[in-house]
């Protein structure tokens, strides 16, 4: 079924730059270092039809914001995110491209652009959420170009945090997948389960329990199939197959509205009649559904 699409990184992090003043400054003033905007999840995108790039600037051109290190590619190249309304000190942005987020963009971008985007709607989004100390309250500086807050309250230092989740299909001994529905989903989109991992409980537990507690389904052999980044705000999807054993769906109505099991050919379909939406090719979940498929499902 091809990679995860927001799984595609190939820039090196290069954690150990992150604290080279001499270097950063360097490298700033090089017109050859690319830089991206990021604001609330979005960044400037130029697209061509089933294709997309980042609209990459240099640093000259850049507004003021706090700025992340990405990372340097083979070639030598420095990538940076500034966090920035998209025109303040800027070029416009009809002249770069047009603001998109992952949901957008994300299946349309190169392995490259793709994993520079989620990395800055990353830390974008850890740093929106952690601007004071947990401890004292006192209000965080930035530090290691985007990978630290230090509080100068209590001295004590904060990084980058994900919250993993589980995302799991789940079969029947029929062959059948299980797809449910949230109550804030619109009637005729269904997903596969997920949940969050909680304290103390391996992948596996968390996988077998959000099954039983979301729809009354007893589950087994949980088997991993690949994670995949979802900074929405910071989540880590975990993606998993299960076997169900037993298959009376009791669902929990403050979690699901509907769910049912559905074979390939009743599924193939719905898709194509338009009675059933799926999730959007940049998710784990449809990728967990196409390869129990056996192969893309087009028509939604």
């Amino acid at each position: 079924m091809g990679p995860l699409l927001l799984s595609r990184g190939v820039v090196d992090r290069s954690a150990a730059l992150r604290g080279d003043e001499e270097w950063l400054r360097r490298v700033w003033a090089d017109e050859a270092t690319r830089v991206l905007l990021v604001h609330e999840g979005e960044t400037l995108v130029r697209s061509r039809g089933a294709e997309a790039s980042l609209a990459l600037m240099s640093p000259a051109q850049a507004p003021e914001g706090p700025r992340y290190l990405l990372g340097v590619d083979a070639g030598g190249v420095p990538y940076f995110a500034v966090k920035a309304p998209f025109g303040s000190g800027a070029p416009a942005p009809d002249a770069y491209g047009a603001p998109m987020g992952l949901r957008q963009a994300g299946a349309l971008l190169d392995d490259r652009d793709a994993g520079l985007f989620v990395y800055a709607v990353a830390l974008e989004a850890w740093h929106a959420g952690h601007e004071h100390c947990p401890r004292c309250g006192s209000r965080t500086e930035i530090a290691s170009s985007g990978h630290m807050r230090i509080c100068p309250g209590d001295g004590s230092q904060h990084f980058p945090r994900v919250d993993p989740a589980v995302i799991m299909l789940v079969r029947d001994d029929d062959d059948r997948v299980l797809l449910a529905r949230g109550p804030q989903w619109p009637q005729g989109r269904m997903s596969v389960l997920a949940g969050f991992v909680e304290p103390g409980e391996s992948l596996e537990q968390a996988v077998l329990r959000e099954v039983l507690e979301e729809v009354g389904v007893v589950a087994a052999d949980p088997r991993y199939m690949g994670s995949q980044p979802w900074p929405f705000p910071r989540s880590l999807m975990l993606g998993f197959f299960a076997r169900a054993l037993t298959t009376e769906l009791r669902p929990d109505a403050d979690e699901i509205a509907e769910a049912r099991w559905w074979t390939r050919d009743e599924l193939g379909a719905a898709v194509r009649s338009g009675e059933l939406g799926l999730p959007s090719q940049v998710s784990i979940a449809r990728r967990l559904i196409e390869t129990w498929y056996g192969s893309r499902i087009d028509g939604d």
